[in-house]
């Protein structure tokens, strides 16, 4: 019994064995494929982030989707929107109108806030 003829390599290219779909491993280190994105830089000792405000205030209404108006307990009586923290979320600590609450206030927007204690 003889052999066909070599007629070259078939359409699927010469054998190389068991492929397993990527390039030979040639022994070094492996590749890293994507750099991890560079770290933002450590903040200097003496500059501070801007810090919330904390003031008292009274809940004077309660609207959907876990929103309150509260009315600041100063001289001027401010009424601001404020809403839970995730943490009073998290322990399902209940609101009602009147209740007093610490709240914290970026310097930045006066009108919102988050409520981050009941007090009473």
């Amino acid at each position: 019994m003889s052999r066909p003829p070599n007629r070259g390599p078939s359409r699927s290219g010469p054998s190389r064995g068991p492929s397993r779909g990527g390039p030979p491993n040639r022994g070094g280190p492996p590749q890293q494929r994507f750099a991890p994105p560079p770290r933002p830089p450590e903040p200097e000792p003496g500059k501070a982030k801007e810090e919330a405000i904390e003031l008292d205030g009274v809940i004077t209404a309660v609207l959907a989707g876990t929103m309150f108006r509260v009315k600041l307990r100063n001289a001027t009586g401010h009424e601001v929107l404020a809403h839970i923290s995730g943490k009073m979320r998290k322990k399902f600590i209940r609101l009602v109108i009147g209740d007093a609450v610490k709240i914290e206030m970026s310097p930045y927007d006066m009108d919102k806030a988050r409520i981050v204690y009941r007090i009473g």
